[in-house]
């Protein structure tokens, strides 16, 4: 694909500095942009790379002001952060996969609508249903009774278990596993365990991603609800009949055990963990490897630590256990 720096800028409701006819093929990091491709600014920690890189274009936020001659076309736009991933989608659209690849299984009453993607040995149960320019991609499962909405990208090996809905424009990544049972057993007088059935699904609405080898349990009665927007790295654990708010983003290996509710614009870092059977207000942010086990009542909160608690606390804390290691002189 070709664009010229006008055409971006009028997709990206920005201004040309430069020539608007300047052609790129291709988006790169700044510090390693070529002829031919589009790079942006956000970081101002890469401004140096500004004035010697080989980019034919870049995209800088319009405060910006430079300090010295730049080669390059510039387009001003309100957040060159936000602006580079609208400009890789516009390179990306034209990647999407087409037709049907054999052999593949389609059982009976399965509805699949226009445009569909069809991977080699993908499989589609019983009276699923699929939206027009879904992407299904090879070895995909996808059980009876699924709903899989329009424009959604399901990537190799990924397996949707049975009567779980995924909304549409959603991304989940390679071996992720959407609907499998929630951790349930009940224990018995003679110190064995009986599995509890699990008889739930699991609920992904609009615009949300799912990271490889992430796992979503189904609920035992009811749904496992995942709302829009959200952003989930690879391999974290979502139990059953948690909920997730709406734009909450999660990095990898971060877990919820079961019946949590988290609000919507959260932010939970890599290995944390969240006990089950809590309330996490909206806008909390949870640091790495924080242990939350108490819910979280008050909005905007930002906790660190195991057990996690507000972060200035924690950093008091902190301070004092350093300086209590520290030999005497």
């Amino acid at each position: 694909m070709e664009l010229t720096a006008g055409i971006i800028a009028d997709h990206l409701h920005g201004e040309v500095m430069g020539d608007p006819d300047t052609v790129v093929t291709g988006v790169a990091r700044i510090e390693q942009g070529k002829p031919g491709t589009a790079c942006f600014l956000a970081n101002p920690k890469y401004e140096k790379y500004l004035y010697t890189t080989k980019a034919s274009v870049v995209l800088i936020n319009r405060d910006f002001v430079p300090s010295a001659k730049i080669l390059a076309t510039l387009v001003k736009v309100d957040n060159a952060y936000t602006a580079v991933a609208v400009l890789l989608g516009l390179f990306s659209s034209e990647k999407k996969k087409k037709g049907w690849e054999f052999p593949h299984s389609i059982a009976r009453k399965a509805s699949i609508g226009k445009k569909v993607y069809i991977g080699a040995h993908s499989y589609i149960g019983k009276r699923a249903r699929i939206g027009n320019g879904a992407q299904i991609y090879p070895q995909v499962y996808i059980g009876e009774n699924v709903k899989i909405g329009a424009g959604t990208v399901l990537y190799p090996g990924v397996k949707i278990y049975d009567d779980c809905i995924i909304g549409e424009n959603c991304i989940i990544h390679a071996n992720a596993v959407i609907g499998s049972d929630g951790f349930g057993f009940a224990p018995a007088s003679d110190g064995s365990y009986r599995k509890i059935p699990q008889t739930g699904n699991v609920v992904i609405e609009d615009n949300v991603e799912i990271g490889a080898n992430t796992v979503i349990d189904r609920a035992t009665m009811g749904s496992t609800i995942i709302r829009c927007g959200v952003k989930l790295d690879n391999l974290i654990q979502i139990a059953h009949n948690v909920e997730v708010g709406e734009n909450t983003v999660m990095a990898a290996q971060s877990g919820i055990a079961g019946s949590t509710h988290v609000g919507a614009n959260c932010m939970v870092g890599g290995q944390a963990g969240i006990v089950g059977h809590l309330t996490v207000a909206a806008r909390t942010q949870i640091g790495a490897q924080a242990g939350v086990i108490g819910s979280v009542k008050e909005e905007g909160n930002i906790l660190l630590g195991m057990p996690a608690i507000d972060h200035s606390q924690f950093m008091r804390a902190y301070a004092l256990f350093r300086k209590s290691g520290k030999k005497d002189k």
